[in-house]
């Protein structure tokens, strides 16, 4: 039985791969797959794959390309969610805010620093036409911290993915003034390059068997139901999350790194141009586009 580490946020994206580790899908494989949630995020998944602490991770586009073109010696190994992250732009229920666009100047939260919540800030910004360097930012650790910051008033907004801050919206907790969705597909599977390089046939049977869970994954019968216990949201929620959502099981195409790698450029929050195909693995990964 092969050990692997893998991470992910303990989000509703990544029940697949806990449906698969339930149904013995990877012991089958002879594969131990050892998950650690992440509630942190990319950021600190980023540091995990650095400090050897996680073989693959189930991380933002932007935040692994940006880490890899630092010098993370990590690979894009497959894509996993092929549509955008919805990210909710989120005030304490208090504020004074009611747009968007009240929020130039002001401070936001992010979980940390390379985070998705962070590197949304810029491009949020940037559509806005705000000039990104005098954004500031108040680091929060996860969504708790972000609700804390936004209630006592250290931060003054925070970028978080929609549906899973959609109960602390019917709380009153926060308010959300409107949505901004990542502008290429959101999430991949990451690994180690010296994990990739040295066990490409290993990743190939990971992959294998998450493709097989997250083909068809929203045919299963009840999944709404199951998902919106597990996750405590509501089934109408969850339901709106699903029919916006695509698995991918394929690679990532290098145009859509390219145009992350672009994206970052023009931000300054990289330095240097790699070539998309740098970035990526192709160990064996299935051929073909994301079907759910």
């Amino acid at each position: 039985m092969k050990t692997v580490r893998i991470a992910g946020v303990p989000e509703h994206f990544n029940f697949p791969w806990h449906m698969a580790m339930e149904e013995g899908a990877f012991e089958n494989r002879g594969i131990q797959l050892e998950w650690t949630e992440v509630p942190e995020g990319t950021g600190r998944m980023c540091e995990m794959l650095r400090k050897d602490e996680t073989d693959l991770a189930i991380i933002l586009t932007e935040g692994i390309v940006k880490s890899i073109a630092e010098g993370n010696a990590v690979r894009i190994v497959q894509g996993y969610i092929d549509s955008p992250l919805l990210w909710g732009i989120h005030v304490g229920a208090a504020s004074a805010y009611q747009h968007p666009e009240d929020l130039r100047g002001k401070k936001a939260a992010v979980s940390r620093l390379g985070s998705g919540s962070h590197l949304m800030a810029y491009l949020h910004a940037r559509e806005l036409g705000w000039d990104p360097n005098t954004l500031a930012f108040e680091i929060v650790n996860n969504l708790d911290g972000g609700v804390n910051a936004l209630s006592n008033g250290t931060a003054d907004y925070f970028l978080w993915e929609h549906f899973t801050t959609k109960p602390l919206v019917d709380k009153g907790v926060f308010r959300r003034l409107g949505d901004f969705p990542t502008p290429w597909p959101c999430f991949v599977v990451a690994a180690q390059e010296e994990f990739t390089s040295q066990t490409p046939a290993l990743v190939r049977h990971i992959l294998e068997v998450i493709n097989l869970y997250t083909k068809d994954f929203r045919e299963i019968p009840s999944i709404d139901r199951t998902l919106a216990h597990r996750y405590k949201q509501e089934v109408t929620d969850i339901r709106q999350w699903l029919d916006k959502t695509r698995w991918s099981q394929c690679q990532i195409p290098n145009e859509v790194i390219e145009h992350v790698i672009d994206s970052l450029l023009d931000l300054k929050l990289i330095s240097d141009k790699k070539p998309a195909t740098s970035l990526l693995a192709n160990p064996g990964t299935p051929s073909g586009g994301p079907t759910n």
